[in-house]
């Protein structure tokens, strides 16, 4: 039996990237997926329908209300109901520095799509989740969640605390109403997002240099751990951070 059978899920940012993977491989485990992004839908759309799956597009804005309200109501729609939450949607800005160098513009972006964002689809999707039997939320952190970052992100870093401080206190709210949420908390992806930041082989080394497992993570590596909080496997883990980065956050000293 498919591990999502019979579920409806809205992910967020799922148009690209981690996003995507997520939403082709809770299709494929018999979800029927709301891909819910500002960038066009199509392809993942397709992608989906390709293979036999279940899914449709709205577009939205995390970080306008009304945007994230329509999205949900979209799920509503068109399904009639919604029992997983995925927010993935995310950014890590290119002059994110320390906290004498970023820009506060930049500060406050990254606060907005990143917390606000996360706040925004609880807040709207909590009363369809409810209504729906109950579910689980699945909030993107980081692992520098759990420690600093090597290279300064002091936004970044910020935010993806803010998310797992606020991903524990929905869980304790929300545990005896049966909804489950718990922090995904990835290392260092190859995606577009961090290849961006790889331009050369000194960037790309300070990185891998703090991974034990001495290689990036890989998309599908991540949206396996999102599948399993999303899935009745998950079914006693709530307010829970699963930390999926090679090893980073066990090391004590870079190795050699």
């Amino acid at each position: 039996m498919n591990r999502l059978s019979g579920k409806v899920a809205l992910i967020t940012g799922a148009a690209s990237g981690l996003g995507r993977t997520a939403a082709e491989l809770f299709a494929s485990e018999g979800a029927k997926v709301v891909v819910a992004d500002l960038a066009d839908g199509d392809e993942v759309i397709s992608a989906i329908d390709a293979t036999g799956g279940e899914a449709t597009y709205v577009r939205c804005d995390v970080t306008d209300a009304d945007s994230v309200a329509a999205a949900v109501e979209h799920a509503r729609e068109e399904y009639g109901a919604l029992h997983v939450l995925y927010n993935n949607a995310g950014v890590m800005l290119a002059d994110d520095d320390g906290p004498e160098n970023t820009p506060l513009s930049t500060y406050e972006r990254t606060m907005d799509i990143n917390v606000k964002g996360v706040l925004l689809g609880c807040r709207y999707a909590l009363p369809l989740i409810l209504a729906s039997g109950g579910g689980s939320i699945v909030n993107v952190a980081s692992f520098v969640a759990h420690m600093g970052a090597a290279t300064p992100q002091v936004a970044y870093t910020a935010s993806k605390g803010a998310v797992l401080a606020m991903t524990r206190e929905i869980a304790v709210i929300y545990a005896r109403r049966g909804v489950r949420a718990n922090a995904l908390c990835p290392g260092p992806i190859m995606t577009p997002l961090l290849a961006k930041f790889l331009s050369d082989d000194a960037k790309r080394e300070r990185r891998l240099v703090h991974i034990p497992m001495g290689r990036f993570g890989e998309p599908h590596e991540i949206a396996h751990g999102a599948l399993f909080l999303a899935s009745d496997e998950s079914s006693w883990m709530t307010g829970q951070s699963l930390v999926i980065d090679g090893g980073i956050t066990a090391a004590y000293v870079t190795p050699e």
